[in-house]
């Protein structure tokens, strides 16, 4: 979700390059980046559906973009109608920045009838606790606005990410203050806590964690993604499978990724259909998770 020459869509190239797989269940999961190997000691992440072959909506619902201030929007109304898209992702925050497009975006995509939702850039900046505070001002989330921590190497400025400690304050603080949990944003690699140029999470997301305890949505490229050990037991939610560059967005590239009215976004299937995701982001997401 990071957006800068060097983000996600550089990772991920050069980590299909390297033919390092990866995916989960229920339906199937996710992913780790270019510089980063499976572990050794622990053994390899659980994968989901094999073969996915050529055909991520054989998965669930491919309706789901993500973007940023910088993606070119002409029309949400397009995308819905011309590219079946059902959902939007906008960031709202990174660290204490505020994307300034997010709110007039907001009011374009939901005049166009899309669900919308609103992602924080986690940074090492500020203490987590602070950051949610600086994203629940900037994205005024409603019963029908889902709120989401974006958990990954800031490849900007590596030592400015975001590490496990922050990461499961700014979740308990975002709980606390909706009695949601956010969704989260995270690799396989990167959530079990394995180093990507000379930065790491801090340390593995346990089960135990308040940050397991979210639902999970994986951003991986490849055919055949992973799930971080935490989330073996569930799966993911969402699986952004293609990025918004069109050459180094993934195996789908540009069929998979074109959406009418936006010129570059990225690519998210929900695990389930058209009525189960309406119900899931207005009703379920993050309800009832931490009794």
């Amino acid at each position: 979700m990071n957006r800068s020459p060097l983000s996600r869509r550089a990772v991920l190239a050069g980590l299909a390059a390297a033919g390092l797989a990866g995916c989960a269940a229920p339906p199937p999961a996710a992913y780790p980046p270019a510089a980063v190997r499976p572990s050794t000691s622990l053994g390899p992440r659980p994968k989901a559906t094999p073969g996915l072959v050529d055909d991520p909506a054989l998965l669930g619902l491919n309706a789901v973009i993500d973007i940023h201030h910088a993606n070119a929007v002409r029309s949400f109304t397009q995308a819905r109608l011309d590219s079946g898209i059902a959902a939007v992702f906008h960031k709202a925050s990174e660290g204490d920045w505020l994307d300034p497009r997010y709110d007039e975006r907001r009011a374009m995509a939901e005049s166009a009838g899309l669900l919308w939702g609103a992602y924080h850039f986690g940074t090492r900046q500020h203490p987590g606790a602070v950051q949610a505070r600086i994203f629940l001002a900037a994205a005024r989330l409603d019963a029908a606005t889902l709120p989401v921590l974006d958990l990954e190497l800031n490849e900007r400025a590596p030592g400015n990410s975001m590490e496990i400690g922050a990461a499961e304050d700014f979740v308990r603080e975002v709980l606390a203050a909706t009695g949601r949990l956010p969704l989260l944003y995270v690799h396989p690699a990167w959530a079990d806590g394995e180093t990507l140029r000379g930065r790491s999470l801090g340390g593995a997301i346990t089960a135990g964690s308040i940050l397991a305890a979210c639902d999970l949505w994986l951003a991986d490229y490849r055919f055949e993604p992973e799930l971080p050990r935490a989330w073996s037991g569930r799966g993911w939610r969402m699986w952004q499978y293609a990025g918004d560059d069109a050459n180094s967005g993934g195996p789908f590239r540009d069929r998979a990724r074109q959406v009418m009215g936006i010129d570059r976004c990225d690519r998210s299937v929900f695990a389930g259909g058209r009525d189960a995701l309406v119900r899931y982001w207005t009703a379920e997401a993050g309800r009832g998770a931490i009794g």
